[in-house]
């Protein structure tokens, strides 16, 4: 995208994909029991790489993120078929997974399959040595629901051990419209000194994005307003 923070980088927009047994499935606020297979005007189907295909050329970029619902909500191990489809059909994109990652025998066997760069969300650890151990090798997701944080408060009060990319997850907001967290987003702005900052939830059109640009941040996940056509490369302005 174009728009610029007042960081002076340029506004980053990751498209999204949830996958749950070997499909895409629509968020809706965070409810994830509730997630059924994807139908949008995009494409054909839900399958994993022909959404993620028409999500990226709707709004260009070259990263995805990709949020393993089987392996978060049931320690599945990650959709290894799905992610190299995923990855097949974009080359030269970078996928974000987030795969329930809580050990680092997990993360490190993940990484060695070269399908992406770790997420590791803070809903899935009990304490921050994962996120210490790997650095900016992994992007952490500091994840709340409403007004609670979930995992250990050290990941989301010592900024010290955060790596360069940061996500503020709210998941309440994910796939509702609401609107992102602002005020949140501008916590941890300040809070990480230079780390890059991304939101993730309630994101609704290009006001939005402008207001997250001029809060400073780095850019945003987002999904709903892509498939419903708030977001476009036109709306944008990425190319």
């Amino acid at each position: 995208m174009s728009h610029g923070s007042e960081r002076g980088s340029p506004f980053r927009l990751i498209p999204v994909i949830d996958l749950r047994r070997g499909q895409v499935v629509r968020a809706r606020a965070g409810e994830r029991d509730a997630y059924a297979p994807i139908d949008t005007p995009l494409a054909r189907g839900s399958a994993p790489a022909d959404i993620a295909r028409a999500l990226l050329d709707a709004v260009g970029g070259d990263r995805l993120y990709v949020a393993d619902l089987d392996a978060i909500m049931e320690g599945a191990e990650p959709d290894r078929a799905s992610l190299e489809a995923v990855a097949c059909a974009c080359p030269g994109v970078t996928l974000w997974v987030d795969a329930g990652f809580s050990d680092l025998p997990g993360t490190e066997r993940f990484g060695r399959l070269g399908l992406g760069r770790p997420v590791i969300g803070s809903e899935s650890q009990h304490d921050a040595g994962l996120v210490r151990a790997l650095g900016d090798r992994a992007v952490l997701s500091l994840d709340s629901r409403g007004t609670e944080r979930l995992g250990p408060d050290a990941l989301h009060d010592d900024a010290r051990i955060w790596p360069e990319d940061v996500i503020v997850m709210t998941l309440a907001r994910v796939g509702a419209g609401t609107g992102p967290d602002l005020s949140g987003i501008s916590r941890a702005i300040a809070l990480g000194q230079g780390r890059r900052i991304y939101a993730a939830g309630g994101v609704r059109g290009p006001q939005d994005v402008e207001d997250l640009a001029r809060a400073g941040a780095a850019g945003a996940l987002v999904a709903s307003a892509i498939h419903d056509g708030r977001l476009s490369r036109t709306l944008s302005g990425s190319g």
